[in-house]
């Protein structure tokens, strides 16, 4: 990427946004070192306007930002990053530093980041790992088990079951997902594709 540092006196506006949820975590700086460095190294590095050096998000806190992708606006002089944070990004102790602002890709998305954890790092007495780590038929077997409950709660008039039914189905949808090595949005990305 050829980013622009002229524009700003050597500083760029970089915007951190949550890569699951895509909410924006905090807006910081960044010289072409710390740009550098953050590309090197995969963590979020700034520069600090106010102590006038670099500093890693996370370096005292341990709430590391954990770059999954980088992308630039159409000038050249600002930065989106999406990420994985180890923790709140805000120093109130606040998941974001912008309270008041929509989830736009959603629960589900928080959803399936929690079953990649609990499968990745093989949580203890996780009924996720347990039937993660019983294989892909007992996990298709139980995701045919729900589709089947929930066919017959809706012909059923009891909205609470079908609700309840319908939610353990997209559970486990998300755990064949990820046995499957697929994530949701390879899913929605057919359906924006057969919606156009």
């Amino acid at each position: 990427m050829n980013l622009d540092f002229t524009k700003t006196n050597g500083l760029i506006p970089v915007i951190i946004q949550d890569y699951y949820s895509l909410k924006v975590l905090m807006l910081g700086y960044m010289n072409a070192e710390a740009y550098e460095k953050t590309v090197t190294e995969k963590i979020v590095t700034f520069y600090s306007r106010s102590r006038k050096k670099l500093w890693t998000k996370g370096e005292t806190s341990g709430n590391f930002l954990t770059v999954q992708e980088i992308s630039t606006d159409c000038d050249q002089d600002t930065v989106l990053i999406s990420v994985t944070a180890a923790g709140p990004t805000c120093h109130t102790g606040s998941q974001s530093c912008f309270q008041s602002q929509p989830n736009s890709k959603g629960f589900l998305y928080e959803l399936e980041k929690t079953i990649s954890e609990k499968i990745d790092t093989n949580a203890p007495n996780s009924y996720t790992n347990l039937l993660y780590r019983s294989g892909m038929n007992k996990i298709a077997q139980k995701v045919g088990e729900e589709a089947v409950e929930l066919v017959i709660e809706a012909k059923d008039t009891n909205a609470a079951l079908f609700k309840n039914e319908a939610a353990d189905l997209l559970y486990h949808f998300l755990i064949l997902l990820k046995a499957k090595a697929f994530r949701l949005e390879d899913i929605e990305s057919i359906l924006q594709d057969r919606n156009q």
